[in-house]
């Protein structure tokens, strides 16, 4: 091979593919090595949470909740068991299904035991959970510090009184984050596989800028608002379907800090499915291109006022999303940039064993960066034997790289998206969820299979010729995109190409319910 004649291709058309390859390649280089920026920081990261006050301070806590039958009583039973005397829960039910009459239920039992506990529905859904909390507030004008928990969360006792007391060490301090822990990690290698991703969020990103005074944000659960902050910032928007990275940015440019306290830690259930984890992605990076298309300009030009290092972290935390876009071409012109630069002689000095030293460089700079980055995020007992999990991560980035790049390019357009709620299953296992389960295009796992069945005749052309360099690469995009590809089809074949009955009725909020302005849930 590499003898430099094959008829059928331009050598211009070859080299530039070649070259948008190198080009992809190199820029996610760079980003994964700009991400070990915010490792290092991570270690660096001291803050803790100081000593809990045990001051009867009120403190209002808003519990977002849309159709959660399987976990509303488990979140309103574990938030009423805070140990601090000011709690006062507000349950936000926009439920359209019988989660009413389960949340009733458990809020008179509540009471009787003296909690208070206030249930709160509106006539409609506009704003969804934005207008949800925002209206929440308009109910309880006298409460100056907000907690908020969504519906797959269970706060530890002391969350309250811990959450308070960091915030209150500062005047200026607008919310305290925590760490998000995994009710059900060792589920599935999936569920291992998230809380890897999760894992170096926290425990990394927002370790990492908090360590660096850079902006980070509010995860829309697990955290505390001192209530100024969210007036001052202008309240909840409803704009972007990420509202708490929205307000969390207006925030900090009001001037407010945020602290992390990473060894404060409310345990959530992860996405049990591979379709409720692809939804959830793609809510969150379709949201985050919203945001940034609202605010980047704002850290783009110099008259923020905000440091240089401060503007280009809140930029790349803006834009990190869009790599998918890069990782997507990288998917599509890895096989054919095996194979054609094979054919036609288009190689760098390595020669057949070592596939390519510009191509090794990229791709391992990159691989290993984000290898780091993930080891640093592993936490907890056990976290040594985690580090499996990360080949696992690994593969699931690259296989939903297609999905989330679609993701993007809708976010670039959108106004007010559609917010598709990720249902819960709690202790009744997955077959709870079939009355939630939403119909699957075709779109949402040919593309993946198609890639999956290119990356596997790459992968059996490398071995045959010997390009042993492109053989790991090219599998971690084999096994990623069969995993989700196979996954999904498999959930459409079981629940069928069309719309099921009563399906429509409940996610446009028709069923046991006054009608919503739309289908958009926490």
């Amino acid at each position: 091979m590499g003898d430099g004649s094959l008829p059928c291709y331009h050598r211009q058309a070859v080299l530039g593919l070649l070259v948008a390859y190198f080009a992809c390649l190199a820029i996610l280089a760079f980003a994964c090595v700009v991400r070990l920026g915010l490792a290092v920081g991570s270690i660096c990261f001291r803050d803790r949470a100081p000593p809990p006050s045990r001051e009867r301070i009120p403190v209002l806590v808003q519990l977002p909740i849309f159709n959660e039958r399987y976990v509303a009583e488990r979140l309103l039973r574990a938030v009423a068991a805070q140990d601090h005397l000011g709690t006062v829960i507000q349950v936000l039910d926009d439920s359209t299904d019988d989660t009413r009459q389960v949340v009733d239920r458990v809020a008179e039992s509540l009471r009787k035991r003296g909690t208070d506990i206030r249930v709160v529905r509106r006539g409609d859904r506009k704003g969804y959970k934005a207008g949800a909390l925002a209206r929440g507030l308009e109910l309880a004008p006298g409460f100056e510090f907000v907690a908020i928990f969504d519906a797959d969360f269970v706060p530890p006792p002391e969350f309250v009184r811990r959450a308070l007391a960091a915030l209150r060490e500062s005047p200026d301090v607008g919310l305290v984050q925590a760490r998000w822990g995994h009710l059900n990690r060792d589920r599935s290698l999936l569920t291992r596989a998230q809380a890897v991703f999760l894992d170096g969020h926290f425990q990394v990103e927002h370790a990492g800028r908090a360590a660096l005074g850079h902006f980070f944000n509010f995860n829309g659960t697990a955290g505390i608002w001192r209530r100024r902050a969210i007036e001052d910032a202008g309240g909840w928007s409803s704009d972007t379907i990420t509202e708490d990275l929205d307000l969390s940015i207006r925030a900090q440019l009001r001037g407010w800090r945020f602290r992390y306290l990473g060894d404060l830690v409310a345990d959530a259930e992860l996405p049990a499915s591979t379709d409720a984890f692809l939804s959830q992605q793609a809510r969150w990076v379709r949201g985050s291109v919203e945001t940034a298309r609202k605010h980047l300009m704002t850290f783009l030009l110099p008259r923020s006022g905000l440091g240089l290092g401060v503007r280009l972290g809140a930029t790349f935390h803006l834009i990190q999303n869009f790599a998918y876009v890069l990782m997507a071409l990288v998917a599509v012109l890895l096989p054919a940039a095996v194979v054609l630069r094979d054919r036609t002689g288009w190689r760098i000095v390595g020669g057949e064993a070592l596939w390519s030293s510009l191509d090794l460089t990229f791709l391992l700079s990159g691989t290993l960066a984000v290898f780091v980055f993930y080891g640093v995020g592993l936490v907890g007992a056990g976290a040594g034997r985690r580090w499996p999990d990360i080949f696992a991560a690994l593969a699931l980035g690259a296989g939903m790289s297609v999905a989330n790049a679609r993701e993007v390019w809708s976010g670039l357009w959108s106004r007010g998206s559609e917010f598709v709620r990720t249902p819960k299953q709690g202790e009744a296992g997955l077959h709870a969820l079939q009355r939630y389960r939403r119909p699957i295009p075709w779109s949402r796992f040919v593309p993946e299979l198609t890639l999956a069945g290119l990356h596997g005749a790459a992968c059996v052309y490398a071995s045959v010729w010997g390009l042993w360099g492109a053989v790991p690469f090219l599998a971690i995009h084999l096994v990623g995109f069969g995993w989700l590809g196979g996954a999904t089809a498999m959930a459409a074949l079981r629940d069928g190409w069309g719309t099921r009955p009563g399906w429509a009725a409940r996610q446009s909020g028709t069923e046991g319910g006054p009608s919503p302005s739309g289908g958009r849930a926490k």
